[in-house]
C-alpha cells in the first residue's frame, strides 16, 4: 500500500468496528454502564442517577431493550444492566439474563433519576449508583464502550480527559480514503478478513430471516416482499429492513454492527449479500465487496460522528450501493460515483431515535444506493454544483460530514424537543 501505510491497519479497523451487539447499541451502552457501576459499587444500588446527552435520550426513548419482557426507555436499560448485566460482555451485556423479573422489580422499587446532560459531546453518559453512604460513578463518552471515568466513594480509579469528539482507543480513521480503501479491498488476502466478514454474514442473515418470520414492529421487510414482485432489488431492501424490524422490536439475536450501529451494520451488508446470491458471485468477490461496503460506511460516518441528526442508514445505504456496484463491475470510478449519487438522493433523512420506522428509512437508503449505481451505469450522475454535491469523492464525503456534524446540530436539538414534547 502506498505512502508507507500498512494494509493491515484497514483489517484492524474492520475488526474493531464489526463487533457483535445484542439490541440497539444506545440502550445497551446504558446497560453496560449500569452493569459496570454495580460491579464497582459491589452491590445492587438503591438509587441511580442517569445523566445522558440528548442523542442518547433520543435513541433510547422508543426502542425495546432485549431480554426485559418488552420494556423500553432509559430506566429499563439501566435496570437491566444493574440487575442482570455482565459488564465483561460489553455490547452483549444483556445476553446472559437469567431473571427478567429482577429487572422489573428493580425498575419498580429503585429510585431512578434521569437528567438531560448538556454536553458538548453527542455521545455522553454518566451513571451514579448509590447505596447508603457508598456510590460509584461511570462515564462513557464518544463511543459505546469507551469508559473514561470510574469513581468510587471519592476515589478516582480511572479518569481519561475527553479532549474532542472522536473515537478514543480505536485505530485512527483518518487513514481512510476512497482510493486507499479500493487498493486495500482489491489486494487483501481474503483469509485475513474471513473471520470478521463471515461472522457478519452469519449473524446479520440470521436476524434478517427472523425479522421475515416473526411479527416485529411495522414488519417493513414483509411489507416490501408482499407489496412488490419478486426481484433482487426489493429482496435486498427487504432483508436489511427485516433485520431492523427484529432488532428495534426486542429480538434477542445479536448483530454485527458498523460504526457503533447494528442498523448500519445490517444495511451495508445484507443488500450486498442478496445481490451476490443473484449474481452467483464467487466467495472471494463477495468478501471484497463486503469489505468495501463496510469501510466506505465507516469512512462516511467518521466525519459525521457516532450520533447525529443525520440518519446513519443513509451512509450505510450508499455503502451498500458501492458493494453492489463492485459485484457488477469491479470498477473504481463506478463505485465512487455510486456513493456520491446515493448521498445526493437521501441525505435529508433525519435520525429521530431508534424505533420501528428505522426499517423503512433503511429500505429507502438501500434503494438510493442501488439507484445511484443504476444511474452511473446508464451514463447519468449528479455533478459538482448540484446542491451540496462537490467535485471529487473525498470532497463529497467531507461535505456530508460537515452536514451531519455541524449543520444538523440545531435540527438534533429540535428533534429532541419534539420527542420530549418541549415547546421552544
Amino acid at each position: 500500500m502506498s505512502n508507507n501505510l500498512s494494509p493491515h491497519i484497514f483489517t484492524e479497523i474492520l475488526k474493531e468496528e464489526l463487533v457483535p451487539a445484542m439490541g440497539c447499541t444506545e440502550p445497551i451502552a446504558l446497560a453496560y454502564a449500569g452493569a459496570k457501576a454495580r460491579e464497582v459499587l459491589g452491590e445492587i444500588p438503591e438509587k441511580v442517577i442517569v445523566e445522558a446527552s440528548g442523542s442518547i435520550i433520543k435513541n433510547v426513548k422508543s426502542v425495546i431493550v432485549p431480554n426485559t419482557g418488552n420494556l423500553k426507555g432509559i430506566p429499563a436499560a439501566i435496570s437491566a444492566g444493574i440487575t442482570e448485566g455482565n459488564a465483561n460482555k460489553k455490547l452483549e451485556v444483556l445476553s446472559e439474563v437469567k431473571n427478567p423479573q429482577a429487572i422489573k422489580e428493580f425498575l419498580d422499587s429503585a429510585e431512578i433519576e434521569v437528567k438531560h446532560l448538556k454536553s458538548k459531546f453527542n455521545f455522553d453518559i454518566i451513571i451514579t449508583a448509590i447505596k447508603g453512604e457508598s456510590y460509584s460513578k461511570i462515564r462513557i463518552a464518544n463511543s459505546h464502550t469507551n469508559i473514561v471515568l470510574i469513581e468510587k466513594n471519592d476515589e478516582t480509579i480511572k479518569n481519561i480527559k475527553v479532549k474532542c469528539e472522536s473515537d478514543e482507543g480505536l485505530t485512527d480513521h483518518s487513514v481512510l480514503s476512497g482510493e486507499k480503501i479500493w487498493q486495500y479491498i482489491t489486494e487483501v488476502d481474503i483469509e485475513e478478513i474471513r473471520p470478521t466478514i463471515k461472522r457478519q454474514i452469519d449473524y446479520n442473515t440470521a436476524i434478517a430471516n427472523e425479522g421475515l418470520k416473526g411479527d416485529y414492529g411495522a414488519s417493513i421487510g414483509k411489507v416490501i416482499l408482499n407489496a412488490y414482485k419478486d426481484n433482487v432489488r426489493d429482496r435486498a431492501k427487504a432483508m436489511a429492513a427485516a433485520g431492523s424490524d427484529a432488532r428495534m422490536n426486542g429480538c434477542e439475536l445479536p448483530v454485527i454492527i458498523n460504526s457503533g450501529s447494528g442498523n448500519q451494520g445490517m444495511t451495508c451488508s445484507l443488500p450486498v449479500l442478496e445481490y451476490a446470491k443473484e449474481l452467483n458471485a464467487p466467495e472471494d468477490k463477495l468478501y471484497r465487496a463486503l469489505a468495501l461496503s463496510n469501510l466506505i460506511a465507516i469512512h462516511i460516518k467518521s466525519g459525521i460522528g457516532r450520533l447525529s441528526a443525520y440518519c446513519g442508514a443513509v451512509s450505510a445505504g450508499a455503502a451498500a450501493g458501492a458493494g453492489i456496484a463492485y459485484l457488477y463491475t469491479e470498477d473504481y470510478k463506478t463505485v465512487m460515483h455510486t456513493v456520491v449519487n446515493a448521498l445526493s438522493i437521501v441525505s435529508g433523512i433525519i435520525c429521530d431515535g431508534a424505533k420501528a420506522s428505522c426499517a423503512a428509512k433503511i429500505a429507502s437508503s438501500v434503494d438510493a444506493g442501488i439507484l445511484g449505481f443504476d444511474m452511473y451505469r446508464q451514463g447519468k450522475q449528479f455533478v459538482s454544483g448540484d446542491g451540496i454535491v462537490a467535485k471529487g469523492f473525498e470532497a463529497n464525503i467531507k461535505n456530508i460530514g460537515r452536514l451531519g456534524k455541524t449543520g444538523m446540530k440545531t435540527t438534533d436539538a429540535e428533534i429532541l424537543n419534539m420527542m420530549l414534547d418541549i415547546e421552544t
